[in-house]
């Protein structure tokens, strides 16, 4: 398959996505390069039904480098918070839903024993094995509907390592027959 365009209605849900960022937060509308780069990645997110710089690149014929791909993704001010809501205001009027549940779904994913650049990884119990490994645990904000679910929000969570260290050395004081009263007061959580 080769992309070099986007689905035209890719292209008008882009040119809607933007007219509903200028009136949500004006200012924050996307430039004409950020519109023709989601186009493009949206597009070949379609067709290759995957998230992958170099299928990109390929299904592009070499218009679209890894390189300037990716660079987009990362150092572009793209408004990505605003994106998410945005898009879901737009589904939710585009299909008349006016009502609905919220629902937390998380998930735990497995990443490697040594990893040092992966946003919010701690040790957690690998469930397979019964060892442990580093991983990510991802919550999901879904928006549960008659007739759709569809995601609104998304962060990662990651035990408070205060509060981590705080009950470790509770348990060693309180094992070595400590009073209550002599152990550190518990610390406040981390509200991020």
């Amino acid at each position: 398959m080769l992309m070099n365009a986007p689905a035209t209605f890719i292209q008008s849900y882009i040119d809607d996505l933007n007219d509903a960022l200028n009136q949500l937060k004006p200012g924050a509308a996307l430039t004409r390069i950020q519109a023709a780069w989601l186009g493009a990645c949206l597009t070949c997110i379609l067709l290759m039904n995957s998230v992958c710089w170099a299928k990109f690149e390929r299904a592009s014929l070499g218009d679209c480098k890894v390189a300037a791909l990716s660079w987009v993704f990362r150092k572009a001010s793209i408004p990505w918070d605003w994106l998410l809501r945005v898009s879901v205001v737009l589904i939710l009027k585009r299909y008349g839903i006016t009502e609905g549940v919220l629902a937390f779904d998380e998930s735990d994913r497995a990443r490697s024993k040594s990893t040092k650049r992966i946003y919010k990884v701690y040790k957690q119990k690998h469930k397979g094995s019964g060892g442990y490994v580093n991983g990510q645990t991802i919550v999901l904000l879904l928006l549960v509907t008659s007739s759709i679910t569809v995601p609104v929000g998304f962060f990662f969570y990651m035990p408070d390592p205060a509060l981590k260290q705080w009950d470790k050395e509770d348990k060693r004081l309180k094992k070595s027959g400590i009073a209550k009263k002599d152990r550190p007061i518990k610390p406040e959580r981390d509200s991020r």
